[in-house]
């Protein structure tokens, strides 16, 4: 079942930022990772409007978005992130496949 890294990032110094903005790519890709959502405009449609940016990154299972997170590159890069921008991340897990499903 998939899983997806929820971030809300609010970038301070996008000049220092910018490292993070280019190694983090191949990085989630070499863990079978993919962008769903990487920034863009935000329509808020209830509740608080978010600081900064939303990134929704997709992996393969919830294994495969941990090893990602907690692989000793990322956390190198995790380092960067947090010098130069303010956020939360939050690892959810997708909805299994509708056969594997109960019936409702």
């Amino acid at each position: 079942m998939a899983a997806y890294i929820i971030a809300s990032i609010d970038v301070a110094d996008a000049v220092g930022y910018e490292e993070y903005r280019q190694r983090v790519p191949p990085l989630i890709a070499a863990f079978g990772g993919r962008f769903l959502v990487r920034g863009g405009p935000i329509e808020r449609l209830e509740g608080e409007e978010p600081p900064g940016r939303i990134v929704v990154l997709e992996f393969p299972d919830r294994a495969s978005a941990r090893a990602f997170y907690e692989c000793p590159e990322y956390q190198t890069l995790v380092r960067i992130r947090q010098r130069h921008s303010r956020g939360s991340l939050w690892l959810v897990d997708g909805v299994p496949p509708v056969a594997a499903r109960e019936p409702a």
